[in-house]
């Protein structure tokens, strides 16, 4: 078997954010229950990304302006997703819950029953 193809490159950066996890997202969030008629916008940051997006209820921006709306940060630890929710209140991320798979998280952020995500 060639060597070449069995070593992998590793360059020491991070491996979120990254391209192709951010359109998973966007994806995914194609398929939420709640303001199924906005666009969230997906943006990376450090470790992971931010979903925005405009504020139609008028409960936390009543001009419609772009809201944060969850945190999915990627753990290298233990290798799992956080997913945080916005306070919009104090203007601070909170933990929601802990996912080993994406897919899982988003899953979450879609349905959300209790409207802690969109709101």
């Amino acid at each position: 078997m060639n060597a070449a193809i069995i070593r992998r490159h590793h360059s020491g950066l991070p491996a979120h954010p990254n391209e192709l996890d951010r359109w998973r997202i966007v994806r995914a969030l194609t398929r939420r229950e709640r303001y199924r008629y906005v666009s969230p916008k997906v943006t990376a940051v450090a470790g992971g990304y931010v979903v925005e997006s405009p504020c139609c209820s008028g409960n936390i921006d009543a001009e419609g302006g772009l809201v944060e709306v969850a945190l999915l940060h990627h753990d290298r630890t233990g290798a799992a997703w956080q997913l945080f929710r916005k306070d919009h209140g104090k203007g601070v991320w909170e933990w929601h819950s802990t996912h080993q798979r994406l897919c899982a998280a988003t899953a979450v952020l879609n349905a959300d029953p209790e409207r802690l995500f969109w709101q």
